[in-house]
């Protein structure tokens, strides 16, 4: 069994350039890769292409490198939580390519699976689907969308082990898993790294071939990105 855990993020990001392109799971702030974000702000990597389903908020998640202009394009599906993304946005600062979620989602998968393209019918005759590819297929037609390029894949999961094992912990349980193995590395930051023979491989997610490095990740804020509760009395 080939051992994947590495000593910590910094060791996980080895390799890391301007001008990447990089796959983040999470959605909304739930499940993503708290500490590999806060070691690419520390690094200061620039140019970098984003593919996530949203852009974190202002001060937390992907917009903690917005904040400092290290995103130059973003490819999302949901993006209305972030104040200085749509400033970049409306300034041209910031390209922005928006995907229908679950042809971003598919597009990930396509990649994980080693597929060059999918069709689909979400966006036909919109402008999602302008410049593209199109065909019917019994009558319905669909949209060729090519799967994602990405250099490294960062997703955080509840546990693993040292050979890449995954489990992932309820709604955390969403573009993780079709973001591993969808890029050349695949960077699983845990909140619980257990020794080998200790997952139920019944309850694997994601099996260790998907994920090149693993570490034990520290310090989750785990944030809640939107609070709402009901008046007292």
């Amino acid at each position: 069994m080939i051992n994947k855990k590495v000593a910590n993020v910094d060791a996980a990001l080895n390799g890391v350039k301007d001008n990447m392109t990089f796959m983040l799971g999470g959605f909304g702030l739930s499940g993503i890769p708290e500490n590999a974000i806060a070691k690419l702000v520390k690094l200061g990597v620039h140019g970098l292409t984003c593919i996530s389903n949203n852009a974190g908020v202002d001060d937390f998640g992907l917009g903690l490198l917005l904040q400092k202009k290290q995103i130059k394009k973003m490819i999302s599906s949901y993006v209305g939580e972030n104040d200085e993304f749509e400033r970049q946005m409306l300034s041209g600062e910031l390209d922005v390519e928006l995907i229908p979620q679950g042809t971003l989602a598919e597009r990930c998968r396509a990649a994980q699976a080693g597929f060059p393209a999918i069709y689909t019918p979400a966006g036909y005759g919109t402008e999602v689907a302008e410049g593209k590819e199109t065909r019917e297929f019994d009558g319905k037609m669909y949209v060729l969308e090519h799967a994602f390029k990405a250099d490294f894949a960062f997703v955080k999961a509840w546990k693993g082990d040292a050979a890449g094992n995954l489990i992932f912990k309820g709604t955390a349980r969403n573009f993780n898993p079709v973001m591993c193995g969808a890029a050349k590395i695949t960077v699983a930051e845990v909140e619980e790294l257990v020794p080998l023979g200790e997952l139920d491989p019944n309850q694997i997610h994601i099996p260790g071939i998907f994920v090149q490095r693993i570490f034990q990740g520290e310090r989750y804020e785990k944030r809640i990105e939107q609070r709402t509760v009901r008046s007292r009395g």
